[in-house]
């Protein structure tokens, strides 16, 4: 299958949705991407115009996107690009859509903690064959209906909380990467240490 496979750097503008559906649990969200511009006349860095794309993940990769990410976060999303025309109300438009194979936050930005999460579904179900999953919109399929939660709404993160998704198991206690400490020798700074 010859899919257009894009990866864009940019920030989340919704709050993550997510249901269960027929065809698995699926996360839904609104990505900005803004290009950023060197400006010679001002000698500054400005921010060029902004594109707006739907991003679908689909089974675990969404369940843990909803446990992760919240409005304003930056992450990168590598998936299949899909343009599609609608005509809603007698105007014909224009939507990008994002279907996410892998999501991260931009560590160049700021730092993140990986937890794994409890595995909840057979080895084989991973990244199964891509033309099984819906390219139609999400919530349109017969019978899904948002799993009801704290909130209103599983994976709904408007009010700061991260409700949904997997529940994700303790850190391992050996995990050399975990420890860090102050440096005696330097106030402020951090240095790593690991763990005998």
């Amino acid at each position: 299958m010859n899919d257009t496979t894009v990866t864009l750097v940019g920030n989340v503008a919704t709050a993550v949705e997510y249901r269960d559906t027929a065809a698995g649990g699926v996360a839904r969200f609104r990505f900005a991407v803004s290009a950023r511009r060197w400006d010679r006349e001002k000698g500054l860095w400005s921010d060029g115009p902004t594109s707006f794309y739907t991003v679908s993940a689909w089974r675990s990769l969404g369940a843990n996107l909803a446990a992760s990410v919240a409005v304003g976060e930056p992450l990168v999303v590598h998936g299949r690009l899909r343009v599609r025309e609608d005509e809603r109300d007698g105007q014909r438009k224009t939507f990008v859509d994002v279907a996410a194979l892998a999501v991260g936050h931009d560590l160049s930005r700021g730092t993140a903690a990986f937890r794994r999460a409890a595995r909840t579904e057979s080895r084989s179900d991973f990244r199964s064959d891509p033309r099984s999953e819906p390219w139609s919109e999400p919530w349109a399929e017969p019978g899904s209906e948002p799993v009801s939660g704290a909130g209103g709404g599983r994976g709904t993160l408007g009010d700061g909380g991260r409700d949904a998704g997997p529940e994700l198991g303790p850190a391992s206690e050996r995990d050399p990467w975990a420890v860090a400490a102050v440096d005696a020798g330097t106030e402020g700074t951090t240095r790593l240490v690991t763990v005998p």
